[in-house]
């Protein structure tokens, strides 16, 4: 900004802080010398954003903004907030690119292009690479930054060579699409890209460049009850999110209270799309810092860290992320660590998270949280990614209820080092790995499970358990195996052979078999290669019966196919209730809502109410053969 700017702002904050609550306008035609008003609409989001205060209503006019929006405030309270919003029925672009044009064709077939780094301004993501705690390079450098043609990422390579004569990557899905390739060298003060766009001539297509390493963050923590909705945001050059570091994705909570995140797309973040995550005060990256110590000794004393900095009820988390489209983040769609806590997560779209491939690490899913206290998840649809929904430590209080997952390839649900109670119900499970169980104390629900489960102990690692619906830490212990509920769900069996080396694996709950600490399970049904508890008295197994069950995605609309037997309807079920769960072992909590109310199990999948004195199995009340597919989401 420039001096005139910046004493227009102050004018106008000194105006708006005592002042009634207004509605300000920007547009792509606007002024930042302008009133903000609709007739005189601002030019930046992020100027009006200085401007902005609690009751305050910012509104978008159609067009690309390519800027970091850094508010200055947040509001007051749930009713008292600051509303950043696209005008109705006007698309709104926030991106974290620049356009790039003037690509020079080389001798060798590729294009190149040279920027000057005043571009980037104070940030040039392709003189910064991802790292952080947990995350594996694969052997190479792979920076921030991202190119784009037409909307779409290509893929970075280490080496001219590799741009040069691309090789298609085969482990992949989008084979063709690894082939379009490119590579950089930042230094002094300009940056070189070199691409090869294969048969495309970037001068007559849209080419952009990774320019911001966020959209949408506050600078500092203490930016409370912010409402963000209706935008399409993509191409930040967003880093790697580790729990024990501060992160950032393309939209950023940091360490904040009552956000409402709604009907946004959200696309192309090079590591995480939404991040609900912690500040950088209470550790940054510690264990790549310091590799004396195991990294779960360092995640508690970052957790530790947090609580004297005022992780509560009271001051962090209760956000709400619903009805979002998030795809196309090579990292995660959402992730929090501990900022999650008391939130609700529902009815967004995750998919094609991970799927270039190019980096791995253990904090990759389509959503990945860790301590996910009294926080609920419902009603989101999640495929293709690696892991669907990754509930990582401190997962306690929490209900996954009525999600639909499939083609997740590692597996839907993974469930890492909790001492519950979790609850899960009325899932559709449908990758060919449904429940992937290293914790204890959760029930599992009315859930359908198409493929393997496992379950085994962790006797290494101590992570903490809370007092009911509160962050504060109750004890440690490590994960025994064992104090989980299995009622009245449905287990396909279908896929591939088990393998015989990964005994932890198999299809049904023959796995609780060996666990250390006592089970509840009943009235579950089982095909195919699926088996039963030893102790289950009331079941049904079909070792003979090989189920058809297959989603069809129909313009984002999502239908189910299923085909099974009568057995549905020949199951003599309770309906599970908070008393009939009883309190997980550990932190001695029962299986309620998070005010402490308790919860029954009344309604199905569709929110149908169930039969209060025989529940049909599985997700579907009164379910039968859809030999006609059936809208699931």
């Amino acid at each position: 900004m420039n001096n005139l700017q910046l004493s227009l702002l102050a004018i106008f904050a000194s105006l708006t802080i005592s002042g009634a609550a207004r509605e300000y306008h920007v547009s792509v035609n606007g002024s930042n010398q302008a009133n903000g008003s609709a007739g005189q609409p601002f030019r930046s989001i992020n100027f009006a954003a200085q401007l902005a205060v609690p009751g305050d209503i910012i509104t978008v006019h159609a067009g690309t903004y390519r800027e970091w929006i850094n508010p200055a405030r947040g509001g007051e309270s749930n009713t008292k907030r600051i509303v950043y919003q696209a005008a109705l029925g006007e698309k709104v672009e926030i991106k974290g690119s620049e356009v790039v044009t003037g690509w020079k064709r080389t001798s060798d077939g590729t294009w190149k292009i040279t920027v000057s780094n005043t571009i980037f301004g104070n940030y040039n993501p392709y003189q910064d690479s991802i790292f952080g705690d947990w995350f594996n390079n694969q052997g190479r450098i792979h920076h921030t930054g991202e190119l784009f043609l037409n909307g779409k990422s290509l893929f970075e390579k280490e080496t001219l060579d590799k741009v040069i004569n691309p090789v298609a990557d085969a482990k992949i899905k989008d084979q063709e699409g690894s082939t379009y390739v490119w590579y950089c060298e930042s230094k002094g003060d300009s940056t070189t890209i070199r691409a090869n766009f294969q048969k495309v001539d970037p001068n007559s297509n849209l080419t952009e460049i990774s320019a911001r390493r966020t959209c949408f963050y506050p600078d500092k923590p203490g930016i409370n009850y912010l409402t963000i909705k209706g935008f399409h945001f993509s191409q930040a050059a967003t880093q790697w999110a580790a729990p024990t570091a501060e992160q950032i994705g393309m939209i950023a909570t940091h360490w904040n209270k009552g956000w409402i995140i709604e009907n946004n797309v959200i696309r192309d973040a090079k590591c995480s799309g939404i991040t609900l995550g912690k500040e950088r005060g209470t550790g940054h990256n510690v264990w790549s810092a310091n590799r004396t110590l195991d990294g779960s000794l360092h995640y508690i004393e970052v957790t530790l860290k947090t609580l004297r900095n005022g992780w509560s009820r009271d001051k962090i988390g209760s956000h709400v992320v619903r009805n979002n489209e998030i795809f196309n983040c090579e990292q995660t769609g959402i992730c929090g660590s501990m900022g999650a806590a008391f939130s609700v997560v529902e009815n967004n779209h995750i998919h094609h998270i991970w799927t270039k491939r190019q980096f791995s690490g253990a904090e990759i899913a389509g959503i990945k949280f860790h301590a996910a206290i009294d926080t609920k998840i419902e009603k989101n649809c999640i495929h293709d990614t690696g892991r669907g929904l990754w509930l990582d430590w401190m997962a306690q209080g929490t209900r996954v209820s009525r999600n639909l997952f499939y083609n997740n390839d590692r597996e839907d649900l993974f469930l890492e080092v909790n001492h519950g109670p979790t609850l899960v119900d009325n899932n559709l499970l449908l990758s060919p790995i449904g429940i992937n169980n290293q914790s204890q104390g959760s029930a599992f629900v009315h859930n359908l499970v198409v493929g393997q489960l496992s379950m085994w102990p962790e006797p290494n690692r101590f992570t903490p358990y809370h007092l009911p619906h509160s962050t504060e830490i109750a004890g440690l212990s490590t994960i025994f195996s064992g104090d989980d509920r299995f009622y009245n769900n449905v287990f396909l069996g279908t896929g591939n052979e088990l393998n015989p080396k990964i005994p932890k694996y198999n299809y049904g709950l023959g796995i609780y078999n060996n666990a250390k600490l006592p089970v509840w399970i009943d009235g579950n049904l089982y095909y195919d290669k699926a088996t039963g508890y030893k102790a289950e008295s009331n079941k049904i197994e079909q070792p003979g019966f090989q189920p058809v069950c297959r989603i069809e995605e129909k313009e984002h609309q999502f239908f189910l196919k299923i085909i099974v037997d009568d057995n549905f309807a020949k199951m003599k079920n309770k309906l599970i209730t908070t008393e009939a769960l009883g309190k997980a072992k550990l932190p001695q909590t029962a299986f309620e809502n998070p005010d402490g109310s308790p919860i029954n199990i009344d309604t199905d999948y569709f929110g149908n109410k169930r039969s209060l004195l025989a529940p049909t199995v599985g997700p579907f009340e009164g379910m039968k053969s859809m030999g006609q597919p059936v809208r699931v989401w």
